[in-house]
């Protein structure tokens, strides 16, 4: 049976341990990790592993031995409670297999957790698992987690008391990270909010949120949307020696002036437009500052010269391309005031 949107994600937190089986699939794989660790813990308690109640079949392992799953799902465990058995990496190359364990299996066998990556629509294990009376299938896609993903996050890292300028931070940081680096983050936001009284700040996530250090790239597409015509020189010329090619920067301009043009139009305002852009968390009040300066015209002009250079770049021009490339940021930086 097919699941998804919120009726997906209340599964995923409470799975049916009635059910014979639960596919889950997706292209992100650290996003498909957390969802199976989520459902295991569900269904098998803390104690599953460490009781021998948790079995893990690789899918390379069950082409070989294809009975290992049958097996597994039907043996007794010395300690009492639900058994799991989880198979990583299932492909279509499985799909009869697994239907063979999906039909035999009755109330009292281990429950059976299967994860793959992307899954089209033609892909028999999708079909199988959409169609199969006694099997749950559930695809993840590149969405950020919702507002209430995130709440139940925070109530499993034990943090009660966020106001909404707080969760306001939280959904935009969460829009920048991946998954399980957003994941690390809320648990590290709660060990410091351990036995602290006061709510979480906006101030206190940023501080707390993944460092990381300003590419010499962004300092120049800074440089050009700040209209610092003396560093777009200079810092060219270091990222040429770096081994930095134009086509890259061009690319990482266009990237840069499309979010600006989100936050300049967004109806909901910049901060809006940033964090649909999906941009650095920690970039965001910079990015603020320039999207202010600029109109919704002059950054359109800037995406027409960066598209322009682009396809210059990737023809048959002899053209030097470093030297294009550097033209078109400074006629950026020279935008109409």
């Amino acid at each position: 049976m097919k699941m998804a949107g919120a009726e997906a994600r209340r599964y995923l937190a409470k799975p049916d341990p009635g059910k014979a089986a639960l596919v889950i699939f997706g292209e992100d794989a650290m996003r498909v990790a957390l969802k199976r660790a989520e459902v295991v813990l569900a269904l098998g308690g803390p104690d599953a592993d460490a009781e021998m109640r948790l079995t893990r079949i690789p899918a390379a392992d069950l082409r070989k031995d294809g009975a290992a799953l049958l097996d597994a799902i039907k043996a007794s465990s010395f300690f009492p409670g639900a058994r799991v058995v989880v198979v990583e990496d299932a492909t279509d190359g499985l799909s009869a297999t697994l239907q063979t364990s999906f039909d035999a299996w009755r109330p009292g066998d281990a429950n059976i957790v299967v994860t793959a990556g992307n899954l089209t629509g033609k892909s028999t294990l999708k079909t199988l698992a959409e169609k199969h009376f006694a099997v749950m299938c559930i695809g993840l896609y590149d969405d950020p987690p919702t507002r209430e993903e995130i709440e139940a996050e925070l109530k499993r890292a034990g943090l009660s008391q966020v106001p909404s300028d707080a969760m306001t931070e939280l959904l935009t940081l969460s829009r920048a990270l991946d998954p399980g680096d957003f994941r690390q983050t809320l648990e590290k936001i709660a060990l410091y909010k351990f036995q602290d009284p006061l709510p979480l700040t906006p101030a206190e996530i940023v501080a707390l949120a993944p460092a990381t250090m300003e590419t010499e790239a962004e300092e120049l597409l800074d440089a050009v949307a700040e209209l610092q015509m003396g560093s777009i020189g200079p810092t060219l010329r270091r990222l040429e020696g770096q081994g930095v090619l134009p086509v890259t920067l061009c690319i990482a301009g266009l990237r840069h002036f499309t979010t600006l043009h989100l936050m300049s139009t967004d109806p909901e305002g910049p901060a809006a437009g940033f964090a649909k852009a999906r941009g650095f968390f920690k970039r965001r009040d910079r990015m603020m500052k320039q999207a202010g300066s600029w109109t919704t015209r002059q950054i359109e002009k800037a995406l027409s010269l960066l598209v322009e250079t682009d396809m210059a770049l990737r023809s048959s021009s002899r053209a030097p391309a470093m030297a294009v490339m550097e033209r078109t940021l400074i006629s950026i930086a020279r935008r109409e005031r």
